[in-house]
């Protein structure tokens, strides 16, 4: 399956919730898409399952076999699978990157990880789904400090809070992760239970 690359307000408006942030078409039409759009939708348990789960899985900009990866692999860990599973999916380089404010989306995030602007610890990472520890630093490479994205970071610092536990220094456009985040730090509107239920069932 391919990674969709369609128009982000559309999932937005099917799962009801602002994927992006700061969606303006999203709050002026925040009723699902298509001709039926306002008509009323019969809520079932399987239904309220599924969309966290695709809730989670666009808002993180990850494909159906990677997140059920992601699931197996929180199940594994102690403690709770849908606090893992949450954890999981913040530590990712691409989100790590747009948590700091170094990019305006996650998808912006996974394109310049992509392009290999950033240093994990001294060495080149360009994989996004790259799982960052407590006590990497994360660093823009020199040669992409001057480039117009880094530049606005820099600029607009402040304009996006950024958990605790991460810490950034713009002025040496650099990251460094203090701790992996708890549940409590993770302020997605996402019911992680709901997820765990639907991939239990199968």
């Amino acid at each position: 399956m391919a990674r969709y690359t369609g128009p982000m307000t559309r999932k937005s408006r099917r799962l009801g919730v602002d994927l992006v942030g700061g969606d303006a078409a999203f709050e002026k039409r925040p009723y699902p898409p298509g001709q039926h759009g306002r008509a009323r939708i019969k809520e079932s348990e399987y239904r309220s399952q599924l969309q966290e789960k695709q809730k989670a899985r666009f808002t993180y900009g990850v494909m159906e076999r990677q997140f059920h990866n992601y699931y197996v692999e929180a199940s594994r860990r102690a403690g709770k699978t849908g606090d893992n599973l949450l954890q999981l999916l913040e530590c990712r380089l691409d989100n790590v990157v747009y948590r700091a404010g170094f990019a305006r989306s996650r998808r912006h995030a996974r394109q310049l990880v992509t392009h290999g602007h950033f240093l994990v610890n001294g060495h080149k990472v360009n994989i996004p789904s790259y799982q960052v520890s407590q006590y990497d630093i994360i660093d823009v490479r020199e040669k992409s400090q001057e480039m117009t994205p880094f530049i606005v970071a820099r600029e607009t610092h402040g304009e996006r809070v950024v958990p605790a536990w991460l810490q950034v220094i713009p002025s040496r456009m650099r990251i460094l992760v203090h701790s992996v985040p708890i549940r409590a730090q993770i302020d997605m509107p996402i019911q992680e239970q709901l997820i765990v239920e639907y991939y239990s069932k199968k």
